[in-house]
């Protein structure tokens, strides 16, 4: 047999100006690539708001536990208290100082203001326009209620100290 004389073979190629535009074409789906593709957003569309109340569920649960701590937490302080309250010195302690008990043969003091009451509010404005501090001369004041209680003739219950008595009202006689 004669042989035949060789063709020389050259690939077919696509123009290039085509190739980026028509990339699309090239693209060959087999069945088994479209049931897959089927599959998977059928699996997104049924399983997507069943995670998406998974997360929620969780993040819920996570917030209560957060909670239930917190109420732990305070339940433990609570019983911290309750166990305090058991010992008979801090209970003598809190009488001493929310009811200011004292024991047989103490003095207690009491001091009324110690001078850190402010004459101004919380934002700096005066409290009052007409009266900013106190002008009695205490000393005097006690010194002239001893003498008039000391040097009187008068009944007790009619005793009243100069700076107690009312001026007499004007129009009334």
């Amino acid at each position: 047999m004669p042989r035949s004389p060789r063709v020389k073979r050259v690939p077919v190629t696509l123009p290039a100006q085509g190739a980026p535009a028509n990339w699309l074409r090239g693209i060959r789906f087999s069945g088994f690539t479209m049931l897959t593709l089927g599959m998977l957003v059928l699996f997104v569309v049924v399983l997507a708001p069943s995670l998406r109340v998974y997360v929620e569920q969780q993040q819920e649960r996570a917030a209560l536990a957060a909670e239930v701590a917190t109420q732990q937490d305070e339940v433990d302080s609570l019983k911290q208290d309750v166990a305090r309250w058991d010992d008979p010195s801090y209970v003598e302690a809190q009488a001493r100082e929310r009811l200011y008990y004292v024991k047989p043969g103490e003095f207690s003091y009491l001091v009324i203001d110690d001078g850190a009451t402010a004459a101004t509010a919380a934002n700096g404005v005066p409290i009052s326009d007409r009266l900013q501090t106190t002008e009695v001369d205490w000393v005097t004041t006690l010194l002239s209620s001893v003498l008039t209680a000391g040097l009187t003739d008068a009944a007790p219950d009619e005793i009243v100290a100069p700076e107690f008595q009312t001026a007499p009202q004007q129009g009334s006689q």
